[in-house]
């Protein structure tokens, strides 16, 4: 037993210590969200590596704000300095990691058609906007604020939207993904979310630099 105890103290006194870098301390964010930010395998906690600095940032500040309900979240980051919050999002946003790979969607082509229409050209009518007039043309998002809408899961899209729509999540005003969740059906909901996750990343999966002409709505995270 002595021999064993001695052992195990000659070991702990030579264990290396934990470095203090950002990059040790942003694990406790990958034990939800997967390892380096890839995003976790039930698709419920989304990738953080690649989005937009200013994104994260404000998702960030969304959730210690009060603005997005996650208990979890929320507490982690409640003692947390905008500083801080800022340096962490810069670590995430600088990764650049493979993506998944796509999910086979299961509606019908002239549904994924209605989805794709939407998409890439809005719904004038209903004063719906398309997607990439704001996500990017590649919809891989623009810096600096707006997330890419591919290489995430259905199931991640379908809550998101579901909350916008239901009034459970909120952005810093002018809020219009709230406008624009509001305004798509259930129906429109499930089809837009499945063509995005049954989509694969383009060559170059980087968020686009700027807009590629003035966004449609007035929205946080945009120019104004």
């Amino acid at each position: 037993m002595r021999a064993w105890l001695l052992a195990f103290a000659m070991a702990a006194a030579q264990a290396q210590p934990v470095p203090d870098t950002l990059a040790q301390r942003a694990l406790a964010c990958t034990g939800c969200h997967g390892k380096q930010g890839r995003a976790a395998p039930d698709g419920y906690y989304p990738r953080l590596a690649g989005k937009p600095a200013g994104y994260l940032y404000s998702q960030l500040l969304n959730f210690r704000d009060g603005r997005r309900d996650y208990g979890l979240m929320s507490e982690l980051i409640a003692p947390l300095s905008d500083t801080y919050l800022k340096e962490l999002a810069g670590h995430f946003a600088s990764l650049d990691l493979p993506y998944p790979p796509p999910q086979k969607p299961t509606l019908a082509a002239p549904e994924l058609a209605h989805a794709e229409q939407l998409i890439r050209n809005g719904d004038a009518a209903r004063r719906l906007p398309a997607c990439t007039a704001c996500h990017g043309e590649r919809l891989t998002g623009t810096q600096p604020g707006v997330p890419g809408l591919l290489g995430l899961s259905r199931d991640y899209l379908n809550g998101q939207l579901g909350a916008w729509r239901s009034g459970q999540r909120h952005a810093q005003a002018p809020d219009c993904m709230a406008q624009v969740a509001k305004t798509l059906t259930e129906a429109d909901i499930n089809a837009v979310t499945q063509f995005l996750a049954g989509q694969p990343l383009p060559a170059d999966p980087h968020p686009a630099a700027t807009l590629a002409a003035p966004a449609p709505l007035r929205c946080s995270g945009l120019p104004p």
